[in-house]
């Protein structure tokens, strides 16, 4: 039914009916109006952040957690220049969320105005897609047109820019029929080429399945669909980064990630395969590692909801574009429709060759000595949340690849983390995004002390609105990962991957009314992280680990999956160079 109301108040009416409950959002001048609507009405809460890069991180964490779309709300000028990174990052790895920008009024547009920018210029290249609302009659139009458009398709962000006098005037509200949308992707595949997977998988004698983050957009269904597949078929899995818990971790088909930190059987798997069933993932560089060697002798599926990705960097055989779910149910149906075969004695022989490969205990990372090792820091992290209610985010770095190595997920949208931009500062807002979806939960933020700093005022947010998250920092006192590249690839020229200054977290837990924690000692590992997960608030937990630990396994840039580079202890025997050995 149409009704008149204010622009501003649309806006809150419109986020209603899309059944928001959360808005994370930092005011301004050019959108005081609509703050004054969610001053007058209890549905829909507002999360203060402390900053607009918070705000967007925070809506990424809350939709990757719950598949809903997260929403944003910033000002004009420099709250939309803030929001870059988090619209860049959500458009990297296909989160949905709006972002809301106040501008200002539509007569000073151009003019130089007071916090006025390009919103709309600065954003199109960071955005699935992105408006300006010149009038409040289409004001509603449009914000229901973003949620249609962030959510459908491959998601992504998404951006309405507000000026401040649309906001005050009068207009007409009105929920547009979903049919009216000239956005529709198509999420049907093609019959003939799921006829022709699977036919593939039928012969095939080495066969991997491929899965990423498309698998967990798509929906909790499209993981019932992708571990009823590997069960009757009994074919190995592995997974990107973002798409860890579609399959679990316990899985016994379960080979871990795969790529340049990926786990060994992973990635040999990958490059001996002799069918290789990408499903809805993108070929990221730091998958595929060099281009011209990666997964050579493969017939080649890709199923993906974007037909953009499709032959974009690495050329298959059996394109198939769609929605996973959708794709993966007449996928089993036409495999089950030819007698559900395999080649029993192809795959037989295949398991026993990974089988081998899994014997090298890539991971074996045994801890020594008095100072704790990373990988022992999250091993016990992980004996002693894995069966909790338990969420994870991480910051960016060596820290991030451990987390996805040692932490094991067993559902989807559990697993928090920035993957194709590589954000650093996204784990501590992202945790609070999270916990606000899911109160009672555990919600971890596995970080680096130099990553962890970069957004640790949202600590403040937490605090505010009594978000117990945990922040476990391992401290290594240097940018992990950059140091590791320097002492591998630069000759040991340690350039700037240190803090000289490095606050004591404690103090700044205490500070911010939160509860600090440090542990140096791996005999009081355990008791520390048990003190850790009975505090009610939000802690910060200072591990301090081994300053110059390498995170192995590591296929090195411009190199094949089958060039691995190993660490210490899986090479006992093997003539080692810098500390590791090429595979």
């Amino acid at each position: 039914m149409a009704r008149q109301m204010t622009g501003a108040k649309m806006i809150v009416q419109a986020l209603k009916d899309q059944g928001v409950d959360t808005v994370f959002g930092y005011p301004g001048g050019a959108v005081l109006p609509i703050y004054d609507e969610i001053f007058q009405q209890n549905d829909i809460q507002h999360i203060l952040v402390r900053h607009e890069q918070g705000a967007t991180h925070a809506a990424e964490g809350y939709a990757r957690s719950t598949g809903k779309p997260g929403v944003v709300l910033v000002t004009s000028g420099p709250g939309a220049t803030n929001a870059v990174t988090g619209l860049t990052d959500a458009l990297m790895d296909s989160i949905p969320i709006i972002v809301l920008t106040g501008q200002v009024p539509t007569f000073m547009i151009g003019s130089d105005a007071f916090q006025e920018a390009d919103t709309v210029g600065i954003t199109r290249p960071c955005t699935k897609h992105n408006w300006l609302v010149k009038e409040t009659d289409k004001l509603a139009e449009t914000i229901h047109e973003a949620f249609h458009v962030a959510t459908s398709g491959r998601p992504g962000p998404v951006l309405v820019d507000i000026p401040k006098d649309v906001q005050f005037a009068n207009g007409t509200y009105q929920i547009p029929a979903p049919t009216k949308s000239h956005y529709q992707p198509q999420t049907k595949g093609d019959a003939s080429a799921i006829e022709a997977l699977a036919e593939a998988m039928m012969t095939a004698k080495k066969p991997i399945i491929y899965s990423g983050g498309g698998v967990i957009n798509s929906g909790d269904k499209a993981s019932q669909l992708l571990r009823q597949l590997v069960a009757e078929t009994n074919f190995p899995i592995t997974s990107t980064l973002m798409g860890l818990g579609c399959y679990p971790a316990s899985g016994e088909n379960w080979l871990g990630m795969l790529g340049m930190h990926g786990l060994y059987e992973a990635n040999m798997a990958m490059h001996d395969c002799d069918l290789m069933i990408n499903i809805g993932a993108r070929f990221d560089d730091r998958i595929t590692g060099r281009l011209d060697a990666f997964s050579p002798g493969s017939i080649k599926a890709h199923i993906d909801i974007d037909p953009s990705s499709i032959n974009k960097v690495v050329h298959v055989d059996i394109p198939i574009l769609g929605d996973v779910t959708s794709v993966l149910e007449d996928l089993l149906a036409a495999w089950k429709s030819k007698g559900s075969r395999t080649d029993q004695d192809g795959l037989r022989t295949w398991w026993s060759q990974i089988n081998e490969w899994r014997a090298i205990d890539c991971l074996k990372a045994p801890q020594e000595g008095k100072v704790i090792r990373p990988q022992y820091a999250l091993q016990r992290l992980e004996a002693l949340t894995k069966d909790m209610d338990r969420y994870i985010t991480t910051e960016v770095g060596q820290h991030q690849m451990w987390a996805a190595q040692y932490l094991g997920f067993e559902d989807p949208n559990r697993w928090m983390t920035s993957g194709g931009l590589g954000t650093m500062g996204y784990g501590t807002p992202a945790s609070v995004g999270v916990q606000c979806a899911h109160r009672d939960a555990l919600v971890i933020n596995v970080a680096g002390e130099a990553s962890w700093m970069m957004n640790m005022q949202e600590m403040s947010t937490a605090v505010q609105y009594r978000l117990p998250v945990k922040q476990f920092i391992l401290n290594n006192e240097r940018l992990g990962m950059v140091r590791q590249w320097q002492e591998l690839l630069h000759g040991e020229r340690y350039s700037q991957s240190w803090s000289e200054a490095l606050p004591d977290f404690v103090k700044m837990a205490e500070a911010f009314g939160a509860k600090g924690i440090l542990c140096s000692d791996p005999d009081d590992l355990d008791e520390a992280i048990r003190e850790m997960l009975a505090y009610d608030g939000p802690v910060i937990f200072d591990c301090l680990v081994e300053k110059h630990e390498n995170c192995f396994p590591m296929i090195p840039s411009g190199k094949a999956h089958n060039e691995m580079l190993l660490g210490d202890a899986q090479t006992q025997g093997v003539i080692k160079s810098d500390g590791a050995v090429m595979v």
